[in-house]
């Protein structure tokens, strides 16, 4: 498989290809999407052990009631909002952490793989990821959103 190239990388290969140290004009422009960037974003959070949820309390309800409606989508970005320039990407996500995980170090662990996971993906610079930690799910405490009896047999799945 491939490995992806890393932003030093396409900056490398860029000056490489110009005449006497300048770089060379592209022949194209590649955009983000802010949604590209929230999913990326949004995997990259789920990695890491000790978050039970992304986004605030309402953001997850109205989420989980919109999965349930026939043929909608579940967020991979929900809890995610980011802002996305040319050059580089700012990112805000909302947590719900579970009980006795120590903070700071999580924040930083999450903060961390989504600067990678973007960088490396988009090749956009992350200038900065801000964490709200919202709430703590505490081990006998029941999601908030509890799931109905399905009537044909099957469950909707539980994340």
């Amino acid at each position: 498989m491939p490995q992806t190239p890393t932003p030093a990388d396409l900056q490398k290969s860029t000056s490489e290809h110009g005449a006497g140290g300048t770089v060379t004009p592209e022949r194209g422009r590649t955009a983000m999407a802010v949604g590209v960037i929230e999913k990326i974003a949004g995997m990259a959070a789920r990695e890491v052990s000790g978050i039970h949820a992304l986004g605030s309390g309402f953001s997850r309800t109205f989420s989980a009631m919109r999965d349930r409606v026939p043929g909608g989508k579940s967020s991979i970005g929900r809890g995610i909002k980011a802002e996305v320039g040319e050059r580089q990407t700012a990112i805000d996500i909302a947590l719900v952490v579970e009980y006795g995980v120590v903070i700071p170090r999580l924040a930083a662990e999450v903060r961390e793989n989504i600067i990678a996971a973007v960088e490396r993906m988009t090749g956009l610079e992350v200038v900065e990821v801000n964490i709200a930690v919202n709430d703590v799910h505490l081990p006998d405490e029941p999601d908030e959103v509890e799931e109905e009896p399905a009537s044909s047999g099957s469950r909707p799945r539980v994340q």
